[in-house]
């Protein structure tokens, strides 16, 4: 037969429960911190005219007008248009333009670790912020751009098509043959 060996557990000691709870807390708070700490800086977005209707998420393509520049006022993009995957861009624009409405302008400061972080990209040095003027022209989620494309590509395989078939002029209508 097995004995079982019995611990008795002690009375815990007068205000030994507060000291156990603020350890606790503490701990908690320290491990809080920690945390907090490690969290990449935010990105900062203000609104200098505000746009309509929903935001787009990481999955969409997005449609905008930008211009960016170093801290210092170095232009390293100049103002353009264009479409761009938002899963495809440094992190900070991405979690910028989701926090955008269609037709807003924002400016928008990236902290160089939601950027480049520690690598030079062209013109831009190491441990660079970057600040953008952003205005979102429009947005769609991905399967709609890329029909959008087909689309185009379709309709400008038919123009050359059609451009081979007249010998790049136009295609006169064919004579009716006479009766015999």
């Amino acid at each position: 037969m097995t004995e079982i060996t019995r611990v008795p557990l002690l009375p815990i000691a007068k205000g030994s429960l507060g000291k156990l709870w603020l350890g606790l807390a503490a701990a908690v708070a320290v491990a809080g911190g920690v945390a907090w700490a490690s969290m990449p800086t935010l990105v900062d977005v203000r609104t200098v005219k505000a746009g309509e209707g929903p935001t787009p998420t990481m999955a969409d393509m997005a449609y905008v007008s930008m211009e960016g520049k170093l801290k210092n006022g170095t232009v390293f993009q100049p103002k353009a248009q264009g479409p761009l995957m938002l899963r495809e861009v440094i992190p900070g624009f991405g979690k910028a333009v989701v926090q955008m409405q269609k037709g807003g302008k924002y400016h928008v400061v990236i902290p160089a670790a939601m950027a480049y972080g520690d690598k030079d990209n062209g013109v831009i040095p190491a441990n660079s912020d970057l600040v953008f003027d952003i205005e979102l022209l429009d947005f769609m989620n991905a399967e709609q751009y890329q029909a959008q494309q087909m689309r185009m590509m379709q309709q400008l395989q038919q123009m050359q098509q059609m451009r081979k078939g007249s010998g790049g002029a136009e295609m006169a209508p064919a004579e009716a043959a006479p009766a015999q």
